[in-house]
């Protein structure tokens, strides 16, 4: 690739993702923050140093406003003709609208998870992301998770044998963070769509769109489904299950791993053991195997993806917009199976 040119950034939202997307842009010295959006005004000084979630460093966030530029309205940023960039941080109920927008006014879009509350509104997005000259990606950060590429790489090269089981869990107690928003399970979608979709999203990844789902849930915080259990058939024939809940009680924090039974060995992730001992690796007749896998974390790498995809204006591949339309419709299923009590069939 030749020489990267600068490329300048609109965030709108600036919540939790936006702190964590800003902290992820300061490590790619191609990217450059140039305007901020925040409809209600909060945080518009550059001070992000409150704002906190669930994952990553709690560092504070200020950024230098003598080189960024603030409004209460997006349009502001999609009429600045230097910015390349819209970073749609703004919740999920918003997100429709302000990424048609973006790509009619000729912007390039990164939206956060989930694309929409449901199904019919993301097929829209990817109407319009289709028809559209720039690019458009939905931000699934684990695809770019090192130790959660290391997993792809392993199934995908059959490294350990074929896949027998695999089993994700990511728990936690609500968010307090844009509680306004989150608690709201109609806007939100709960746990179901706006948590556990990062393991739907994954276990396409990994195994294709399941061909049938069954989930058990319920609903404690939100209105929408608060902690979700689901099984997967997948092509493969594996053993695929995922957990998702903000149901939790406080105090308890958030939690996230998996364990892939392969057949020659068993990979097991916790966040609990930290970075040393975050991935572990079990075979037959080794001692047990602590794994490295260097590089930075899920959202610089996806950030990075798009940026390198504007550079070559070649169009994203690790992720695209009918991966997380994809990701959405699966959700749909378990919420219909979990009402239903029956299986629920994708094909």
């Amino acid at each position: 690739m030749a020489e990267k040119r600068t490329i300048k950034v609109g965030i709108v939202g600036l919540g939790f993702m936006a702190a964590t997307h800003i902290k992820a842009y300061h490590q790619i010295p191609e990217a450059q923050i140039s305007t901020i959006c925040n409809p209600s005004g909060r945080c518009l000084d550059g001070d992000l140093t409150k704002v906190g979630g669930n994952i990553g460093a709690n560092d504070p966030v200020k950024l230098d406003m003598t080189r960024v530029k603030a409004t209460r309205d997006y349009r502001d940023l999609f009429k600045d003709p230097a910015i390349e960039l819209i970073d749609i941080c703004a919740p999920t109920i918003q997100h429709p609208d302000l990424l048609k927008a973006a790509l009619e006014a000729g912007k390039h879009v990164l939206c956060e998870k989930p694309l929409a509350r449901n199904s019919k509104a993301a097929r829209e997005m990817v109407r319009a992301a289709h028809s559209a000259k720039t690019f458009a990606m939905p931000a699934m950060c684990l695809r770019f998770w090192p130790e959660w590429a290391w997993l792809k790489n392993a199934i995908d090269n059959n490294t350990y044998g074929k896949v027998y089981s695999a089993r994700f869990r990511r728990v936690a107690e609500p968010p307090t963070w844009g509680a306004k928003h989150f608690a709201n399970g109609a806007e939100s979608g709960g746990a179901l769509l706006d948590l556990h979709i990062h393991d739907v999203d994954f276990i396409n990844y990994c195994f294709g769109k399941p061909k049938k789902v069954f989930a058990t849930g319920y609903t404690k915080y939100t209105g929408a489904i608060d902690h979700v259990v689901a099984q997967y058939e997948v092509n493969s024939g594996a053993i695929v299950h995922a957990e998702g809940a903000w149901a939790m009680a406080a105090g308890f924090g958030f939690s996230m791993g998996y364990t892939v039974n392969f057949e020659h060995a068993t990979a097991d992730y916790d966040l609990a053991r930290g970075p040393e001992n975050i991935l572990r690796l079990f075979q037959n007749g080794k001692p047990p195997e602590s794994i490295k896998c260097p590089g930075a974390d899920g959202y610089v790498g996806e950030l990075q993806h798009l940026l390198d995809s504007i550079q070559t204006a070649k169009p994203p591949t690790v992720v695209t917009m009918n991966d997380g339309l994809a990701s959405v419709e699966v959700c749909e299923a378990e919420e219909q199976s979990i009402r239903q009590g029956t299986p629920v069939s994708l094909e």
